[in-house]
C-alpha cells in the first residue's frame, strides 16, 4: 500500500460494502421494491458517510479512489502482455499512462 492509514482503509472498505450493497439490492429489481432497496442501503450508506468523514476523505473522489485501488492486488506479470510488464503506479495504470 502506499501511505494508506488505517481510517482511510476503513473508509476505503466501507465505499466497497456500499457498492456490493447497491449492485446487489439494485439487480434484483422486480423482487426488491425501492422502499426495500432504500432500507437496505441505508445502513452501509451511513456506515460509509461517517468512515470518510473520520479519514479526512469526504468530499475527496480521487483520495478515496487512489485508497480503493490500495485494496485491490496489484496483477500479476504472468497475468499481462508482455508490453504492459513494466512496473507502473497505480494512478498511472487508472489513466492508461506509463510512470
Amino acid at each position: 500500500m502506499t501511505g494508506t492509514t488505517s481510517e482511510e482503509l476503513l473508509a476505503a472498505q466501507a465505499c466497497l460494502r456500499l457498492l456490493h450493497t447497491a449492485r446487489a439490492a439494485l439487480s434484483e429489481t422486480a423482487s426488491v421494491s425501492p422502499v426495500a432497496a432504500a432500507t437496505l442501503l441505508a445502513g452501509p450508506l451511513a456506515e460509509a458517510d461517517e468512515a470518510l468523514r473520520r479519514a479526512g476523505l469526504a468530499g475527496n473522489e480521487a483520495d478515496l479512489i487512489d485508497r480503493i485501488y490500495d485494496l485491490a492486488p496489484p496483477p500479476r506479470a504472468a497475468d499481462l502482455p508482455c508490453q504492459e510488464r513494466v512496473p507502473m503506479a497505480r494512478s498511472c495504470a487508472r489513466e492508461g499512462g506509463r510512470s
